[in-house]
């Protein structure tokens, strides 16, 4: 049986042994440069590009909320960008996370994660800028990750994070 594993440091950065599947939560304009993709950016420059590629070909590829692209970015290493988030900005229609394509990305992220016999790395995914409460998102990782088995490691990176803020 696989778990949830709290840590804090940089989900870019796993220091286990094996495949290491990094995920994040990408939005469905193509817009890339602010929240963990800065990060994701700075150590490997292939995720955003096959990312904006994706996006370009949106007319024939499948794109959109709830999918789930595969960049191995080292021998070990593989970036998951997952579709789950409409747009970027707070509107009508309420905050940008949309959990049902979070979910509907991470099982694929499980297939995936399966196939390559790796463990799977993420900060608290939905939960930055896309507005998402992480009491809706954690359940989704445990029936879609956890429960087949797979050691999950969520990273809280700073002072930034209340899991791992601290009052003086």
């Amino acid at each position: 049986m696989g778990e949830i594993t709290y840590t804090r440091g940089d989900a870019t950065a796993p220091s286990v042994k094996g495949v290491k599947l990094i995920a994040h939560v990408c939005n469905d304009i193509g817009g890339w440069g602010k929240g963990f993709v800065v990060a994701v950016s700075r150590r490997w420059p292939e995720p955003e590009a096959a990312y904006r590629a994706w996006h370009r070909g949106r007319a024939s590829n499948d794109f959109g909320l709830g999918a789930a692209q595969f960049v191995q970015v080292e021998p070990y290493v593989w970036v998951a960008n997952l579709i789950g988030q409409r747009g970027i900005r707070t509107g009508s229609k309420g905050v940008p996370v949309r959990y049902e394509a979070i979910d509907e990305a991470l099982g694929r992220l499980a297939d995936k994660a399966l196939e390559l016999g790796a463990s799977v790395h993420m900060p608290r995914i939905g939960c930055g800028l896309a507005g998402g409460k992480w009491s809706r998102v954690e359940p989704l990782i445990q029936a879609r990750l956890v429960a087949r088995g797979l050691a999950v490691t969520v990273y809280d990176f700073g002072q930034d994070s209340a899991a791992t803020r601290t009052h003086s």
